[in-house]
């Protein structure tokens, strides 16, 4: 049976994971490029855990420069099983105000400069992302919270545009109206390249504010979002550690197919495939291009 290797990313305001243990950092070169930063690969609990800052230390990345194809790569070459993401985002809705955590469920992908896939010309494959987060590690998050009593809100869609600018009123009018819960910049195409490499994933969204919507954000100045970003860091470091000390050791095959996702998604006959495009899937694709 396959050993659970959980996964964080850190997003704004998250550059290390202070419980982590037997520390050490490794850099681990990718073929799709370079990498955020490096891994840093130990232990809580005695569970394997590998540690990643999405915008690397001093957040010198923005959301359109970060090589989402190599940070997911990277973590498959660490054999992380479970990955979660830790994220910074603005709120659509009242009862949803700052300082919330949400357990996402969906997505909705409003980038469109980022390179959303491993699969391409001389590989072409097709996940299924109807479900894009796993209900069995949003539920051991869920349980982590409860016994930490952080409150959380269970399910919301996350709807994730391209950055760096802060949405529009009128985009942000339009978001609300449609029904989603929160707005960021990093979970796609992130989601989408977890399914691909076959890595449970799972968001906390975590609300720094209110987007443009409302009518008090224009008050809100940077050091109310700095006071807010630190607060939720902390309640997200202490949700990780209590879920990394209950996660089971032994990997949980996922309800929704994450672990599994590459099983009917091949399309391109074997004699048809690229020999260079095969090398660079070989970490995230190896499990079934051999068939």
């Amino acid at each position: 049976m396959t050993k659970s290797v959980l996964g964080i990313i850190g997003g704004s305001g998250i550059y290390d994971l202070p419980g982590l243990q037997n520390v050490r950092e490794e850099r681990i070169d990718s073929p799709w490029g370079e990498p955020s930063g490096p891994l840093r690969i130990g232990d809580i609990g005695g569970l394997p855990v590998v540690f990643l800052s999405r915008h690397d230390k001093g957040h010198r990345l923005s959301p359109s420069d970060i090589n989402y194809r190599a940070n997911i790569d990277i973590l498959k070459r660490a054999g992380v099983t479970d990955l979660v993401s830790l994220s910074a985002c603005g709120s659509f809705k009242e009862e949803l105000p700052p300082g919330t955590f949400v357990l996402v469920d969906q997505f909705v992908d409003r980038t469109h400069l980022r390179q959303t896939s491993f699969f391409g010309k001389g590989c072409v494959a097709h996940v299924s992302m109807a479900h894009p987060v796993s209900p069995r590690l949003k539920h051991r998050l869920d349980e982590a919270a409860g016994k930490e009593r952080i409150p959380v809100v269970r399910g919301g869609t996350y709807v994730c545009i391209e950055g760096p600018q802060f949405s529009t009123y009128a985009e942000s009018m339009t978001y609300k109206t449609l029904g989603y819960s929160v707005i960021g910049m990093t979970n796609m195409p992130e989601a989408k390249l977890a399914r691909e490499a076959e890595i449970c994933y799972a968001t906390v969204a975590m609300v720094t504010d209110f987007d443009c919507w409302h009518p008090e954000h224009d008050a809100v100045t940077v050091a109310d979002i700095v006071g807010v970003m630190q607060d939720n860091s902390e309640r997200a470091k202490r949700l990780v550690a209590r879920l990394a000390a209950d996660f089971p050791r032994e990997h949980e095959r996922c309800p929704v197919g994450s672990d599994r996702a590459l099983d009917t998604a091949l399309i391109t006959a074997p004699e048809a495939r690229d020999p260079e495009l095969l090398k660079k899937l070989e970490a995230v694709a190896g499990r079934v291009l051999g068939r």
